[in-house]
Formats: C-alpha cells, sequence, structure tokens
C-alpha cells in the first residue's frame, strides 16, 4: 500500500496556476479567542497596507483562548463600524460547534468543552456546567443572554467561504475532487481527508485555516495561514494579489 501511495503522489499533477485574485486582499488566520493578537495584527496591516485593504477572516474567532466574547466583539465592529464593506468573515468549525451548543446543549456540550468550549464560556462569565442535560441547557440560556441576540444572529449568518478570481477562501479548505462551486458545507468547515494531499486541477488556489502549520505556506494551491496562535502568539495573515503572496503576523514569520 506505501508502495502504491507513493507512485501515485509520483505521478500525480503538480499544481501551476499563477494567483489571479480579482483585486488585493488579505486573508487572516484562526483567532482562537486571542483579542490581544488580533488587535495587534489589525495594527500591523493597518500600518503596512492602510485602510483600505478587504479583509476575510477564515474562522475559528472563539474557543482555546480566554477573550472569545472580547474578539466577537472586534468582529461585529470590523464589520459595522469600524471597516464597513471590507471585512467578511466566514464560519470555522469552532462557530459551528458553539452554534451547536446553542441548539442541543445536553448533546453537544460535553464535546464542545473538551475542544475550548470552557474558555468560551468563562469569557462570557458563564459557569460550567455540571455535566447534567439539564446543567448543560442552564448553561446555554445563560450563554445566549450573554452573548446577544446580534452576535447571535451573526453566528448563523456566517458564510462558509468567500472567492476572488482564481482564490477561493474557506475555514478548513475544499474537496480537491469537487469544483469550488459543489462544496458541502461539511467540508468547507471541517475539512476533507484529501484536502492536503491532493493538488486541485482547476487552477483555483485555496486558502484556509483549521491545519496548524509552523509556517504558514504558499505551495501547490494552498495558502495556510493558521499558524496556531492561542499557543505560538503568532496570528497571521497573507496578502493576496496577482502573482504574490507575502505573510504578516504577530511576531515575525517565513515570507513567499
Amino acid at each position: 500500500m506505501a508502495a502504491i501511495s507513493f507512485l501515485k503522489n509520483w505521478f500525480s499533477p503538480q499544481f501551476s496556476a499563477k494567483l489571479l485574485p480579482d483585486y488585493r486582499f488579505g486573508v487572516v488566520g484562526d483567532v482562537h479567542g486571542r483579542a490581544d493578537l488580533l488587535v495587534d495584527l489589525l495594527e500591523r496591516l493597518t500600518e503596512r497596507e492602510g485602510c483600505d485593504l478587504p479583509l476575510v477572516f477564515v474562522g475559528d474567532y472563539v474557543d482555546r483562548g480566554e477573550e472569545s466574547a472580547e474578539v466577537i466583539k472586534i468582529m461585529l465592529d470590523l464589520q459595522t463600524e469600524i471597516w464597513p464593506g471590507k471585512v467578511t468573515c466566514l464560519k470555522g468549525n469552532h462557530e459551528d460547534m458553539l452554534l451547536a451548543f446553542l441548539d442541543a446543549p445536553e448533546k453537544t456540550g460535553t464535546a464542545w468543552l473538551r475542544n475550548g468550549g470552557k474558555q468560551t464560556l468563562s469569557s462570557f462569565g458563564v459557569a460550567l456546567p455540571d455535566g447534567s442535560a439539564e446543567g448543560f441547557r442552564i448553561a446555554r440560556t445563560a450563554l445566549r443572554d450573554a452573548l446577544g441576540f446580534p452576535a447571535e444572529i451573526w453566528l448563523r449568518k456566517l458564510p462558509s467561504s468567500y472567492r476572488s478570481g482564481n482564490v477561493f477562501v474557506s475555514h478548513a479548505g475544499a474537496n480537491p475532487n469537487k469544483p469550488v462551486e459543489n462544496q458541502s458545507e461539511d467540508h468547507l468547515v471541517w475539512g476533507h481527508r484529501d484536502f492536503l494531499q491532493t493538488p486541485r486541477t482547476d487552477g483555483i488556489w485555496v486558502a484556509h485555516g483549521h491545519h496548524i502549520h509552523k509556517e504558514p505556506i504558499f505551495d501547490q494551491g494552498r495558502i495556510a495561514v493558521d499558524t496556531g496562535g492561542y499557543a505560538t502568539n503568532r496570528l497571521t495573515a497573507a496578502i493576496i494579489d496577482h502573482g504574490t503572496c507575502s505573510f504578516i503576523a504577530t511576531t515575525d514569520v517565513a515570507r513567499s
């Protein structure tokens, strides 16, 4: 099987399409409750690019870090007051888990808390549930009240993808065997098993988060911007333009 896999990879076509977005724009990686890194990166982006650069955030605003409530507030302010019309926020799997908790806390609460939900509840001042179905429902009600109706509606309306020219952006990548227009939300938000191994053959670049890398990646049709900021203190953005991709982060990272 190893030999077959090696031969398959050896003879698979290499991705060679040039970056051709409709306009220059930035893609920001997974924030995960780190409002401090978000503010730092936004300041760096503004210093380098000014205030007119469209920004696309790949999702996972909540969980793991300690400031999910603050991050959601910043994202809402960016879209409605600070840079209206310039900011697109995509849905990540951690937003999906938060919404699942709001809809069915007794069924999904344990898994969500295990994957960073504890920090999110704490950031909203919500006590951890005692593990019972009723305890999860009480925590859900408290979170919904603390989150507020506008923020919940915002979370529920987050799109799962964005496209500019031949650059497609989603949280977790895409199924490389299907056109980007025909992707399931599950694959865009949670990932597809072939995404990191199989180059696309349609000339579409996919910018994404979700998969943590030590350094951002610009290779084989993929632009990876999740550098594990909640743990590494490195929140990364890609600046995508015709034929070029550079990276800026809260600490120095490699540039391509």
